[in-house]
């Protein structure tokens, strides 16, 4: 095995330290984004295949054993996750945890926003690609824009920061609306962050505009599966049973086969390993 254990730097066969975890802690959602998943919804897993709250808090502890600093809570949507503040929580009391951040579509984060912060939470993303409630309404089919909007605002209530605003920019992007939106995000002291709409079975994607995702030079991240897959990227097939293997083992072989960088995952979806 290369891994190499530095002042618990986790280095892989790249020299790029890996220290950031991705936790799906679901694969449900209470919402149907067009470029995400089909309107009649998908094939969900049974709720004994996913992760109890002590299995992640065991899978956590090894992961910072191994050298992880920050955690980011993905879904599906992480907040139709029951008991998701006691989570938090949960993880917030592991030594060596520097961060836990989350990524909601905000639908339902005016209702957990002060209990996220005062549990542990220290930031959040929120998914939103138009100021336009029809558009809005159109590209997730279920949601109301203004449920984001007051998600937004307590956020920011409860302290959350930064708060970033997560775009995915479509191929039919209409320019007036992404300008609408960053002039709000300017106006409302917002991080605004464009990802390209990418697609996982042909390998399409870039670095994400205002944040680091997608360049493979600097790719530090690991991710845990709602039913307890360690996947080393997202744009490759390879991932690890930590079920079957056990969470040492399943990260160090994550981290270890790590690929130089991203190519096709004609297996994945990215509402199931929390793209």
């Amino acid at each position: 095995m290369n891994l190499r254990k530095e002042n618990l730097f986790m280095l892989d066969n790249y020299n790029r330290n890996i220290n950031y975890l991705r936790i799906s802690v679901t694969d449900r959602c209470n919402l149907r984004c067009t470029y995400c998943m089909p309107e009649e919804g998908i094939d969900l897993m049974a709720h004994d295949e996913i992760l109890s709250f002590e299995q992640i808090t065991n899978f956590v502890k090894e992961a910072v054993a191994s050298g992880i600093t920050k955690i980011r809570l993905t879904g599906g949507e992480p907040l139709v996750r029951k008991g998701i503040v006691d989570l938090v929580q949960l993880l917030s009391d592991i030594p060596g945890i520097g961060e836990i951040a989350m990524t909601t579509n905000g639908i339902l984060l005016d209702q957990f926003a002060d209990q996220l912060a005062k549990a542990g939470l220290r930031r959040v993303n929120i998914s939103l690609d138009t100021l336009n409630p029809e558009k809005y309404k159109k590209i997730t089919r279920l949601g109301d824009i203004e449920d984001v909007f007051k998600g937004i605002k307590a956020a920011q209530k409860a302290g959350l920061h930064p708060v970033k605003i997560n775009c995915v920019r479509m191929l039919d992007a209409d320019l007036d609306d992404l300008e609408n939106l960053r002039q709000f995000c300017k106006s409302n002291n917002l991080e605004l962050r464009f990802i390209k709409q990418m697609d996982l079975s042909t390998g399409e994607f870039s670095v994400v505009e205002g944040g680091k995702g997608g360049n493979c030079l600097e790719c530090n991240r690991i991710r845990l599966t709602a039913n307890g897959k360690v996947k080393p990227c997202l744009f490759n097939a390879s991932e690890f049973d930590s079920k079957e293997l056990g969470n040492k083992e399943a990260i160090d072989k994550s981290i270890n086969q790590k690929p130089e960088a991203g190519t096709k995952n004609k297996n994945g979806s990215f509402y199931g390993i929390g793209g």
